[in-house]
């Protein structure tokens, strides 16, 4: 069972206003931890930390297509949570993805909406089947 996951963020203010809309109004994650320079949400026994990069590591700036995370998945409960979702991304500074083949950009099979985070790191919203 995964732990947890830490991801460093440029700017954590952003970051976090686009996550815990995501997290904790959306997915039923709570707020763990908060410190200045970072913050977690828990669900279950697993959380999420967001930290803000230190100003000498702000460059080169993260791209999901180099080594390294590529994606972060997530459950959701069904297609009408991935349209109540999807309908709300922007004004959440979240960015689409592969909006013209919503909700099948996975495959004809494979229910899902796709978009990046303020850093652009993927995020993927799976539906269940």
């Amino acid at each position: 069972m995964l732990h947890h996951v830490e991801l460093y963020v440029s700017n954590l203010h952003d970051s976090t206003q686009a996550w815990e809309w995501l997290l904790c109004e959306q997915l039923g994650y709570t707020l763990y931890q908060s410190w200045p320079e970072g913050r977690s949400y828990r669900y279950g026994e697993t959380y999420l930390v967001f930290v803000q990069t230190e100003e000498a590591h702000l460059t080169p700036p993260y791209h999901r297509k180099k080594t390294g995370l590529n994606h972060l998945a997530f459950h959701a409960s069904s297609l009408a949570q991935l349209e109540e979702v999807r309908q709300q991304l922007a004004s959440h500074g979240f960015r689409e993805l592969y909006a013209d083949r919503f909700p099948h950009a996975g495959g004809p099979n494979y229910t899902a909406l796709f978009f990046e985070d303020p850093d652009r790191i993927k995020v993927e919203l799976v539906a269940a089947m």
